[in-house]
């Protein structure tokens, strides 16, 4: 799964991990001192700044130098997507959060517009107005089309992914045509596995980025939050709930769904041992009679509505923990709102900040599905590889389906 698109995997991910930490660290202590600029503006400008720049520039660097420097100790024919095409989906997801920022700048004197003209506590012109919205306009389309842009060189990265794990497997073939679902694991499980890592993978370090990027401005929007319901006073409280919060929800919905991992591998298999059967059958009339599809099929049936009965557990705790989600920043905020302590472009910055602070603390409820799935895909895989390398297969794959 690795092997065949990232040089030495098992040094790779490790050695990526303490390069990101010292780029970090050489760029907080002292390389983003290196530039400097008048404080940044609301809109377009945010992009093209000079710090702003410097760090891209310093980005790149960044980039260059670990690939060049894996490329010259651990050749790969794929290194040049795995590692360049990586980073630069790191940076993508890096620029997705800075627009997020910048709109979140936005809310604060757009909406403090709307206010005075509302209450007509300050004289609004419609050129205001309509100036506040194509900032909003140009913001917005340069996110269009860097997201198009990022959509389109994903896609090709996920298809060369799944062409190395392609040509690794078929190079294995004859050693891997006994194993069951051997054909779908070839055919289906490596384009979804490497599409779902990619998306985790993106999901993840969004959410990492935005806790960087939002959580000073949650602290900082803070200093008018003094109270919390139930709670009272305590310092940085939005930041306090958004934690507890999202701590709580991940915890109770990962105990709901433990076992729909399991599940999900038993319903590909025998998804796939009806399907082989219904292959062979083509070709062979003593192949697929009707007692032996009905038996396959009454182990699908009843996969399924073990599954079924799963997810409908998983499902209602969590719509209820994310219906209740939508109201829970203004039951904490309401002491403030009552009081009158903040504006109305003020509540809408602290709203947003605090959104994209619990959402990220949420990674885990949000990707638990398609975490399900991919431990599913990687499960499936792993008895491939475990083949190839002479290792028994794992226990998942010898186990028989439960009764009902």
């Amino acid at each position: 799964m690795f092997v065949s698109f990232f040089p030495r995997p098992n040094l790779f991910f490790p050695s990526s991990i303490l390069w990101t930490a010292l780029a970090m660290a050489v760029w907080y202590g002292f390389a983003s001192n290196l530039v400097q600029g008048p404080e940044a503006q609301v809109g377009l400008a945010t992009f093209w700044s000079a710090p702003d720049l410097w760090f891209d520039l310093y980005f790149a660097l960044a980039v260059a130098i670990f690939a060049a420097g894996w490329m010259l100790f651990a050749p790969h024919p794929w290194a040049t997507w795995s590692i360049l095409g990586s980073g630069l989906i790191l940076f993508t997801s890096y620029f997705q959060v800075e627009v997020s920022v910048a709109i979140n700048s936005w809310y604060g004197p757009f909406y403090n517009l709307v206010q005075a003209a509302l209450s007509k506590s300050a004289p609004v012109t419609t050129g205001q107005f309509y100036s506040e919205l194509s900032t909003f306009a140009g913001i917005a389309l340069v996110a269009v089309v860097v997201g198009v842009l990022t959509r389109f060189f994903v896609s090709h990265y996920i298809f060369r992914w799944r062409t190395a794990m392609n040509d690794f497997y078929a190079a294995n073939w004859p050693r891997l045509r006994t194993i069951e679902g051997a054909s779908q694991r070839v055919q289906e499980d490596t384009m979804r596995f490497a599409s779902t890592v990619e998306g985790l993978g993106v999901n993840l370090i969004s959410a990492v980025l935005t806790l960087l990027a939002f959580l000073p401005v949650l602290m900082r929007l803070s200093s008018d939050v003094t109270d919390l319901p139930l709670v009272g006073s305590i310092p940085y409280p939005l930041v306090f709930a958004a934690v507890i919060w999202s701590i709580l929800g991940t915890g109770v919905l990962a105990l709901i769904g433990i076992r729909l991992p399991r599940i999900e591998f038993l319903n590909q298999r025998v998804e796939a041992a009806y399907r082989k059967e219904l292959v062979l059958g083509e070709d062979d009339p003593a192949r697929a009679d009707p007692p032996t599809l009905s038996v396959l099929f009454g182990d699908i049936r009843r996969n399924y509505f073990r599954l079924y009965l799963n997810f409908m557990y998983f499902n209602v705790g969590r719509i209820v923990y994310l219906q209740t989600d939508v109201i829970f920043p203004y039951v904490l905020l309401a002491p403030t709102i009552v009081a009158g302590k903040i504006t109305l472009g003020a509540m809408n910055q602290i709203l947003n900040a605090f959104t994209q602070v619990r959402t990220s603390f949420q990674y885990l409820v949000n990707s638990w599905s398609t975490i399900v799935e991919l431990i599913s895909i990687y499960q499936r895989l792993r008895g491939f590889e475990a083949e190839i390398y002479g290792e028994p297969l794992p226990s998942i794959e010898t186990q028989k389906d439960p009764a009902s």
